[in-house]
């Protein structure tokens, strides 16, 4: 069977588009493997999480006899330590958890600042 001249440098061709397509594509066209996908979605999913719970953190804080006290010693506390200070008051917990969650007490030092305290 014969080819025509031609074949070799069509799928040269071909291959050579298609490569550049992908790298293209990937790079700059948005494209994005399954495994990056899920990821993106598990950190959004986690992110509008501590979203929907700023509001019981401050609530939490509202509600708690010693707050006072505490809102001064995150005052007091340079920006450095003021999310462990924040994670050890106990508003920065998940309902249902034991241990308090880092952005959750990001987002409620947030909520407090803008809240006048």
């Amino acid at each position: 069977m014969t080819f025509p001249e031609w074949t070799k440098s069509g799928l040269y061709g071909a291959l050579s588009g298609a490569i550049a397509v992908s790298i293209i594509g990937f790079a700059w066209g948005g494209w994005t493997t399954s495994s990056n996908a899920q990821t993106m979605a598990q950190d959004l999913a986690s992110d509008e999480v501590t979203l929907a719970m700023v509001p019981l953190c401050l609530n939490l804080s509202v509600a708690d006899p010693e707050r006072t006290q505490k809102l001064e010693a995150l005052q007091e506390i340079s920006d450095f330590g003021r999310r462990t200070a924040m994670m050890e008051t106990g508003w920065a917990t998940y309902p249902g958890s034991d241990t308090p969650n880092r952005d959750l007490a990001n987002a409620c030092l947030a909520g407090l600042e803008f809240d006048g305290s």
